[in-house]
């Protein structure tokens, strides 16, 4: 299947984050909407043979999608995913439990195609400090040294659940540059997973990328936010961090049923139904904003982009460029990002 025309005239289009209840027909509106790469999550709370057994499952809808995706496991995989007519799946972690508590294990899912592993989800992990805990003393001794081992090997740190001591530790610890896939400024709208300028700053002079999420708990009026003031947040926070360090990472939960939400925020940890938001917790999934239900709808924020004054250049970079440009320099081995190597598949997008 060749690259449609109105396609192949603009820059790659990657989301950074996704957790939908995969079909034939998700994967069809991302083509339709012109999606190359999506990262999806394969794991909140599950054990390493768990997250394998998601694994086994995305086999399985490589195999039976495969006019519409592929596994996506270097950035060389996007140009073919758009030379061919489909999307590009890569897989990341929303907690370290995959890991367990054997640091062997992380070059272990790079292999399996693991690309992103958050150090933590909102607790407290073995490696670091999540957003909802009260205190937050910053990365473990155990953290410390996954995260070195997750630079050796190209899996990226992502840093969205987490709280502000252990963000800035890992930014610091970190010999490769980070990402927080999925989440906004806290200039912006206030809530528990969004970051602060300093955090910001920090990310942005360290090379690091930040996903904008479209999450209704992440965003100014929630499901009521209008394009114009999400496009006006990300020009803001470009004065601030740099136009280069920008992407999406929508945190798109398409299909999913209501239950989910308690497997991912309340997973294995409790008894109770405990969301670490208090009594003004919501049970079940908000509405999304109008302009922004599906894959289809892409087109509806570079259009945004460009009204709030971001040149072609810019909006092209932040709907996948500078996240394809992340990806060629994070996903490979540190040695051969040092010697400046090239995946054996590496074709220009």
């Amino acid at each position: 299947m060749s690259l449609p025309q109105t396609f192949a005239s603009r820059g790659p289009r990657i989301d950074a984050m996704q957790y939908d209840n995969w079909s034939e027909k998700i994967f069809q509106q991302m083509r339709e909407g012109g999606v190359d790469a999506v990262h999806v999550t394969i794991a909140y709370h599950e054990t390493f043979r768990e997250m394998v057994a998601n694994i086994e499952a995305w086999n399985r809808r490589f195999q039976r999608y495969s006019h519409l995706i592929l596994h996506g496991k270097w950035a060389s995989d996007i140009a073919l995913a758009r030379q061919t007519g489909r999307t590009a799946i890569f897989f990341g972690f929303q907690n370290p439990s995959p890991i367990e508590d054997d640091i062997g294990l992380v070059e272990v899912v790079h292999s399996l195609g693991a690309r992103f592993m958050q150090l933590t989800y909102n607790n407290q992990s073995l490696l670091a400090t999540g957003c909802y805990e009260q205190e937050d003393p910053g990365l473990t001794r155990m953290g410390k040294q996954v995260v070195r081992e997750m630079n050796r090997v190209g899996l990226v740190v992502d840093m969205s659940h987490s709280a502000e001591r252990s963000t800035l530790q890992a930014i610091e610890h970190s010999e490769r540059p980070i990402a927080i896939t999925h989440a906004n400024p806290a200039f912006w709208h206030a809530a528990l997973r969004n970051k602060s300028d300093t955090v910001l700053k920090a990310l942005g002079q360290s090379g690091g990328m930040f996903g904008f999420s479209l999450y209704p708990h992440h965003l100014k009026d929630k499901s009521a936010c209008s394009v114009q003031s999400f496009c006006e947040m990300i020009a803001r926070t470009a004065e601030l961090m740099g136009v280069e360090h920008l992407g999406l990472g929508s945190d798109l939960c398409q299909d999913q049923p209501n239950s989910v939400v308690d497997w991912m925020r309340v997973g294995r940890w409790t008894l109770d139904v405990d969301y670490g938001e208090g009594s003004k917790a919501q049970p079940g999934f908000p509405d999304q904003p109008a302009w922004f239900r599906d894959n289809r709808d892409f087109s509806n924020i570079e259009a945004g982009l460009h009204g709030v004054g971001f040149s072609a250049q810019e909006v092209a970079a932040i709907m996948g460029g500078n996240w394809l440009r992340f990806f060629e320099n994070n996903f490979v081995p540190a040695k051969a990002q040092a010697g400046a190597a090239v995946h054996p598949h590496e074709i220009a997008v």
